[in-house]
């Protein structure tokens, strides 16, 4: 049975992140800078000043939303997970160093993306019946579109309840005990044969700890998030850039090895690896499984935020994708592959190769310390995806059913701590890619909406 869903999967993973995907994701990413004139680019450095300057501006919330800050804290916290850690490595084995280089150019022509999502977000957002702001692609396409295209509203939210509970939820806990099992079998704190029972005790206490925030609304999400995500990546960062001090007279070449990797794979792997698209689609794939630019899921948290400025809010987008992709993603890279650890190319793997580089550089001490950064960044995953989760399945039925859904979506932590989840990796990302077919079709229709709310901005801001 197993073998036959893999098999399924495998051909419909193969077809959504196929040359359709790569055409549709890359080229609405273009056509979106072509049409703001390359916005990301132009205005970066208002990008960074506006979204550096209200991280530090203290500022409350009014009912049923979040600071900006927050709600970008709520993007971030979904965004920055298993992407960074796992799926990077994973891009790596199988599509060799070049897939780096595809991360990057999917970055930079999501950083537009992301910033059309988020400005379309807030410009079309609605109140529910607890006046709390929602919005998102579902919300985008039913108020920005004619009533011909709301099919395309209700099939993003299915596809989105569905991706949840895999993407958002059981494959970032299962990082959180792989993370937890290598620092704790490292120190012999445990035995192999209790793993098993700590996978499950993990497992509830973190199905306890989701529900409590969760259940707790917007504002108790929103509180977490903008603590927690600062401190995980300054954590992961600093453990990085130390990889990088270390290894500093290796780093040229490793770049170059990137950026050969990308054009000539059997280059740089030995021939293991000996297909272009090949690591052209991984970086791709998992550069939007980190970013999610195209996916639309982060313009969800950003819809909740308190501003009546959606460019503006916009630009939060661009910062999120830089400090995910460019910066977080490449960190991770360059720590597998200055570390020296051997990769299998061709050969599936996750956050036991990211580990591993640590752990060679430092010594098998800072298994602790990528511990506590790893179940850091899965855990803040799980509450971003909680969140859009929520949000998706209000919009197909109501808001009655969010509470069932909350428990439901807590409860799964327990399967995904104790459960093989290999075949889940691959439903996950098929679900990644059919929850960006509607969104895409979305952005391209709306994309003269977005090429007004800009100007009618520059207008008014003189930016």
């Amino acid at each position: 049975m197993l073998q036959t869903i893999e098999s399924i999967n495998n051909a419909v993973n193969n077809f959504i992140w196929g040359v359709p995907a790569m055409i549709c994701i890359i080229g609405v990413g273009l056509y979106l800078s072509i049409r703001t004139n390359f916005i990301q680019i132009r205005k970066f450095p208002y990008a960074i000043k506006t979204t550096i300057g209200r991280i530090f501006r203290k500022k409350e919330a009014s009912d049923g939303s979040m600071t900006p800050f927050q709600a970008v804290c709520t993007a971030l916290a979904a965004t920055v997970g298993t992407g960074n850690i796992a799926g990077v490595a994973g891009a790596i084995a199988i599509g060799g160093p070049g897939a780096v280089f595809w991360m990057w150019i999917s970055a930079l022509l999501g950083m537009c993306t992301k910033f059309s999502e988020v400005t379309l977000a807030v410009h079309f957002r609605e109140r529910n019946e607890q006046g709390d702001l929602v919005g998102g692609p579902m919300y985008y396409i039913k108020n920005g579109l004619g009533k011909q295209w709301h099919w395309l509203a209700f099939l993003f939210s299915a596809f989105g309840v569905l991706t949840v509970f895999g993407t958002g939820n059981a494959t970032q806990v299962n990082t959180i005990t792989t993370a937890i099992d290598s620092a704790l079998l490292n120190y012999n704190v445990v035995s192999a044969s209790s793993v098993k029972t700590v996978n499950l005790v993990i497992g509830i206490v973190i199905a306890f700890l989701v529900a409590l925030i969760l259940l707790g609304g917007i504002k108790r999400i929103g509180r977490v998030t903008e603590k927690l995500v600062p401190f995980m990546a300054l954590l992961y960062i600093i453990l990085a850039v130390g990889v990088i001090v270390i290894n500093i007279d290796e780093v040229p070449a490793i770049f170059c090895q990137i950026v050969e990797g990308a054009f000539k794979p059997s280059a740089v792997t030995g021939g293991v690896v000996g297909s272009f698209f090949l690591s052209m689609k991984k970086g791709v794939s998992r550069g939007i499984f980190s970013n999610e630019a195209g996916l639309g899921t982060g313009s969800i948290a950003h819809a909740c935020a308190d501003t009546q400025k959606p460019v503006k809010q916009g630009f939060f987008g661009v910062f999120e994708v830089f400090a995910d992709t460019i910066v977080i993603c490449t960190l991770t890279a360059l720590v597998i592959l200055l570390s020296g650890v051997p990769i299998s190319y061709g050969q599936a793997a996750g956050a036991e190769l990211t580990i591993s580089g640590f752990t060679a550089t430092y010594g098998s001490w800072v298994s602790i310390f990528t511990a506590v950064a790893m179940c850091c960044f899965a855990f803040s995953t799980i509450l971003g995806w909680g969140l859009y989760g929520a949000r998706c399945i209000e919009f197909l039925f109501s808001s009655k059913i969010i509470k069932v859904f909350m428990v439901a979506y807590s409860l799964v932590a327990i399967l995904g701590a104790t459960m093989d989840l290999g075949l889940l990796w691959g439903i996950a990302d098929t679900f990644n890619g059919l929850m960006a077919i509607p969104n895409l079709i979305a952005l391209f229709l709306l994309a003269p909406t977005v090429v007004k709310l800009v100007k009618e901005f520059a207008q008014k801001e003189k930016f």
